[in-house]
């Protein structure tokens, strides 16, 4: 039987001005009429219903979520008291799932991401399936097959084809790789074995957590002695467990573990600047949300609710909202929390 779970619980900081902490990313609609949460539900509903889709959030975040999906079933919601990182997350998560689906499958995923190519996603996660019903103590990672040397993503290093299930490859992990260099991210591109990391996983629910009691094992003793039903015992619990990535904690400790290729059109929209990989853009390549009258200006991105005018720039990044304007060049963008905090 076959669960989602999908993490919603980040603030979308590198979004900001338009995100913010009480409506971060994942709440957005970046491209569209939908949020992008709302667009990670509604390309899953075709393979797993709604009664089978899990959230996990901040308690903070429960009015949004209930906002933009007014048919998750309340029970769906699960609260993470606060953040630990993804390794407690998932396995709280897990314990939580399994209560309701003990022998599920689990497909784990961000609330964030584009994917252009929904037939093909929803194919690779059946495909994925089936290759873990095959081999149950097995974690399958999706990776996406890279089209640039992309600093700002984590890589996989793939191993030999140990199978394929519907025309699609199942490969050995042989490693994870942080996020490189543009030197080595180039290097990546040609050797042609290394995919980004996506963050999207698919386990046994049962294996995930026994993974955890294996390589977390203080992690694992703490959910499993924690009342899934009490939320002031899960937070007085939570609050003792180790903050750490399941990419460290788990991932890079496992032997079995697999990817499957993936190529949807996927991307994280990690930055404001992504957008110009999917906005229609003018011909000078500016890509604008508003009322704008451009002048000798190229490479924009320009979104006000204001009537603006702008002349004689470039590579500029202008977001308006009600209370604040942002106006940063385009190479700054990755330091864009420092701006965030620098009148604090």
């Amino acid at each position: 039987m076959l669960c989602a779970l999908i993490m919603a619980g980040g603030k979308g900081e590198r979004f900001w001005p338009l995100s913010t902490e009480d409506k971060p990313k994942q709440f957005l609609n970046l491209l569209g009429e939908e949020s992008m949460i709302q667009l990670t539900v509604k390309r899953l509903e075709e393979i797993i219903p709604l009664e089978r889709i899990f959230i996990v959030t901040a308690e903070r975040y429960t009015s949004l979520i209930k906002e933009h999906l007014p048919q998750l079933p309340e029970r769906n919601i699960i609260l993470e008291p606060e953040i630990k990182n993804t390794a407690p997350c998932i396995a709280f998560s897990a314990f939580y799932i399994r209560e309701y689906y003990e022998d599920s499958t689990l497909v784990v995923l961000p609330s964030d991401h584009l994917i252009l190519d929904e037939d093909k996603f929803r194919n690779i996660i059946l495909t994925g399936e089936k290759f873990v019903e095959k081999n149950q103590n097995s974690i399958l990672t999706i990776g996406i097959n890279p089209t640039r040397p992309d600093t700002g993503y984590g890589y996989i290093h793939s191993g030999k084809e140990v199978d394929t299930i519907d025309n699609y490859k199942i490969i050995e992990v042989e490693s994870f790789k942080e996020k490189p260099c543009l030197s080595l991210a180039e290097q990546y591109i040609k050797d042609k074995d290394y995919l980004w990391n996506s963050g999207m996983f698919i386990w046994k629910t049962s294996t995930i957590i026994n993974k955890t009691k294996e390589f977390l094992p203080e992690t694992f003793n703490i959910l499993s002695n924690t009342n899934l039903n009490d939320q002031e015992n899960i937070k007085e619990n939570y609050n003792k467990l180790e903050a750490v990535s399941v990419d460290y904690g788990i991932m890079e400790k496992t032997k079995d573990i697999f990817v499957i290729p993936g190529d949807f059109g996927w991307d994280d929209l990690g930055s404001w600047n992504s957008l110009s990989r999917y906005k229609d853009t003018d011909k000078n390549n500016n890509v604008i949300d508003g009322s704008v009258a451009l002048l000798n200006s190229k490479n924009n991105i320009i979104q006000t609710n204001k009537k603006t005018y702008i002349m004689g720039v470039e590579n500029l990044i202008v977001i308006e909202t009600d209370n604040e304007i942002m106006i940063v060049n385009k190479d700054d963008i990755s330091k864009i929390k420092e701006l965030k905090n620098c009148d604090k």
